[in-house]
């Protein structure tokens, strides 16, 4: 039986076998640890009993007044264990603990527009299409251009601070801003 625990700074050295997947935003090890010391309680790690990490979320608080919000900055689940409700466990979590302990009017995240397994996954979930993000994915590859960089999809899911829904549109797809438009 696996276990849904909080993420360790330890366990930078084990998760490869997560952040080598080509959808997974990889960061440096200051990063981590500055969540790990901020929002201690939005990142955890789903391991199986072997000790392997099969998935992992982290996260933080942020926002002034009504847009105090839980951000999810990266979730992943390892090739070998997806499809079995590993991201919705995590997900819940840091939901549960947005809501509870943040207070927060809402949980955001982004995800490319063409990762269309996620989109799904997180529409499933509760989460809709706030904004589209031009070019809000950098390449950074030899040779890249401009034209190589990615939209994004800001979606929302609101929590039980915003019963009338305002953190959410309709028409979020249609709603194009730039980059430099989000913080």
């Amino acid at each position: 039986m696996s276990v849904l625990r909080p993420f360790r700074a330890t366990d930078m050295f084990k998760f490869n076998n997560i952040n080598l997947d080509i959808w997974t935003e990889t960061y440096g090890i200051s990063f981590y640890l500055s969540y790990l010391s901020r929002w201690p309680d939005l990142c955890c790690t789903q391991e199986a009993p072997s000790g392997r990490m099969m998935g992992y979320v982290i996260g933080k608080a942020e926002g002034p007044g009504l847009e105090w919000h839980g951000h999810v900055t990266a979730i992943t689940v390892a090739p070998e264990y997806r499809r079995l409700s590993i991201a919705r466990k995590m997900m819940d979590l840091l939901e549960n603990v947005s809501d509870q302990v943040y207070k927060g009017y809402f949980v955001d995240l982004y995800v490319r527009c063409n990762n269309y397994v996620a989109i799904k996954m997180y529409e499933g979930l509760g989460y809709s299409v706030y904004r589209r993000v031009r070019e809000y994915y950098e390449s950074l590859g030899l040779g890249k251009t401009a034209k190589d960089e990615e939209d994004a999809f800001d979606m929302r899911k609101p929590l039980s601070r915003d019963p009338g829904r305002r953190s959410v549109r309709s028409n979020g797809r249609d709603f194009i801003v730039s980059r430099h438009d989000v913080s």
